[in-house]
């Protein structure tokens, strides 16, 4: 079964006051839809923009995996495990919170930043919190994620190509830029598909595309 959330969808939500424009996929914070709480491991998937100077003071986690993709600009980052870092276009993020830890999120350059964060549930709760950044992160080399059963794709398929998507218990794609066909239905930017239980799935790009792409399995 396959469902389209297109991006005129997704919850508004942020602070647009202080310069935070958020799209939200899942139901977050005060949008509750009981048939929309998750899919798979993903918690969240939310599409975040900052106009320059904005940010998320620092604030909480617990038992969540963040992988955070940043699709422009530039995301600096600060935890309180002692990580400093800054965050580009094509760069993968990943905060294991565990047990607990602190972060901020801010856009301290000159030109608006957005990126797509995603939250998954961890198999087993607990642990040592972890931080990871993946530069260039490319199509030949998916980043696994066994705490959460999960393996998140970045694909920039070429006009005309044609990407296989391997079958899984729970299949999640978010189109970032440009256009995709999945059957006879066309997915542009910020559009997403949840595929469950299904057959691998043949996606085609007529103009080009940039994806995010979960795969994720249920616990045995």
């Amino acid at each position: 079964m396959t469902r389209i959330q297109r991006a005129g969808e997704r919850y508004p939500g942020g602070d647009p006051g202080a310069g935070i424009e958020t799209r939200h996929a899942l139901s977050f914070g005060p949008y509750y839809d009981p048939d929309n709480l998750r899919f798979g491991a993903l918690l969240a998937v939310n599409e975040e923009r900052l106009a320059p100077g904005a940010g998320f003071d620092e604030h909480p986690h617990s038992h969540t995996e963040i992988v955070t993709w940043v699709v422009e600009g530039e995301l600096t980052h600060r935890d309180t495990t002692g990580h400093e870092i800054v965050i580009r276009p094509g760069d993968l993020q990943h905060l294991s919170s565990a047990a607990g830890v602190r972060h901020v999120e801010r856009n301290d350059g000159g030109a608006p930043l957005v990126f797509v964060q995603m939250w998954l549930a961890p198999r087993e709760p607990g642990g040592a919190p972890a931080y990871r950044v993946v530069r260039g992160l490319g199509p030949a080399d998916p980043y696994e994620l066994p705490r959460a059963g999960a393996r998140l794709r970045a694909l920039r398929p070429a006009p005309g190509e044609h990407v296989v998507v391997p079958a899984a218990d729970h299949v999640y794609v978010h189109v970032v830029r440009g256009a995709v066909l999945i059957g006879a239905q066309e997915l542009g930017p910020g559009d997403a598909a949840r595929i469950s239980a299904g057959e691998e799935q043949r996606l085609s790009a007529p103009g080009g595309a940039e994806l995010l792409v979960w795969e994720m399995t249920d616990p045995a």
